[in-house]
């Protein structure tokens, strides 16, 4: 059975896409042990070094993450993709806080790799989790809110059969029922590219996704690269 898997018509439209995906269970999450801690810290300095004065817009990555934006209606600076607005947030800010052991290890390979990388708590979700274009009757509740609001006509979103919209414009926000809380034990895992040398920097960073989990989670993890060839991983 499917657990996550793109749409015919996303692949079509967009069939450069690299997405790398973790299927994991059993995890234990919590507050980020103090070893965690000092490696994200450490990822940060590292991050800002490296990038330096380069603007964020020309980062290879991020800049093919805005194109894909523009190409279904929305403002890449307006909207930000994840792996923007975390980096966005540490060269203005200085850092980024601790949130929990999931959250963290997974914004670490967010700022190394300058991907998106989100962590879906699967507890309530219902069905395989699909990325597709949207047609404005989907469910989306913001995190720490209670509104339910719909995405646009158009509009990339993750949700599942239930029509529970769990992230939206791609990569943009997840929403409330699928973060990633300090007792979640089951999760999809996903980072993915447009950019030309996406597929390398996909399998590193889902390499790295993987020792992190391992080293600081425990559980069970199946993973594999989707793109235009397998367009489904399955448990």
């Amino acid at each position: 059975m499917a657990i996550f898997q793109y749409h015919s018509d996303i692949l079509t439209c967009y069939p450069t896409v690299v997405g790398g995906v973790i299927l994991a269970k059993g995890m234990t999450n919590g507050l980020a042990p103090k070893e965690l801690q000092v490696a994200f810290v450490a990822e940060q300095q590292a991050t800002l070094q490296r990038i330096g004065d380069t603007p964020l817009s020309q980062i290879k990555s991020l800049a093919a993450w805005r194109n894909v934006f523009r190409s279904f209606g929305v403002d890449p600076t307006q909207y930000r993709s994840a792996a923007e607005a975390l980096l966005r947030r540490l060269t203005k800010k200085g850092d980024i806080p601790s949130i929990n052991l999931l959250v963290d290890l997974g914004n670490l390979v967010s700022i190394r790799y300058a991907l998106p990388v989100a962590v879906f708590d699967t507890h309530t979700l219902h069905g395989a989790v699909t990325v597709h274009f949207a047609n404005g009757s989907e469910r989306y509740t913001t995190l720490g809110q209670d509104e339910v609001e719909h995405p646009e006509p158009g509009e990339v979103v993750f949700s599942v059969e239930t029509k529970l919209v769990i992230a939206r414009r791609w990569c943009w926000r997840q929403s409330d029922q699928s973060a990633a809380k300090r007792d979640t034990t089951q999760a999809i895992i996903t980072v993915e590219a447009h950019h030309t040398e996406g597929q390398k920097d996909v399998d590193a960073a889902l390499n790295d996704l993987l020792t992190l989990l391992r080293t600081y989670a425990g559980g069970n993890f199946i993973s594999g690269r989707l793109d235009a060839s397998k367009r489904a991983i399955s448990d």
